[in-house]
């Protein structure tokens, strides 16, 4: 049976798509983005702990540390390594505040 040309062509490329998937070596065109969200949510999270620098709003660092770390987390998906580390900076920095006001202050 003769396929056409296209059909040859998306038959090799999805044998080719399923053996990276297999070997974990397929990174799409998500890279570069999970690196820019991961970057904006350190970001949000960076401009949400200015008042929690505030004494009596420390504890807001309790909600503000788990997102910076889901924010690497999703940096970790990501093809580069800004955004995670901008992240991981954003919560060391957080968690910082938190153990100095011993976690309520």
């Amino acid at each position: 049976m003769n396929l056409p040309i296209f059909a040859q062509m998306a038959s090799a490329y999805r044998l080719a798509l399923s053996r990276c998937l297999a070997l974990g070596q397929y990174r799409g065109h998500d890279g570069p983005m999970l690196n820019i969200l991961s970057g904006f949510i350190g970001l949000v999270t960076l401009i949400l702990m200015i008042p929690a620098v505030i004494p009596l709003l420390g504890a807001l660092n309790w909600i503000l540390v788990p997102l910076a770390l889901f924010g690497a987390l999703v940096g970790m998906i990501s093809s580069k390594n800004g955004g995670r580390n901008f992240c991981l900076i954003v919560a060391g920095f957080g968690a910082l505040r938190l153990f100095l006001g011993g976690g309520i202050f």
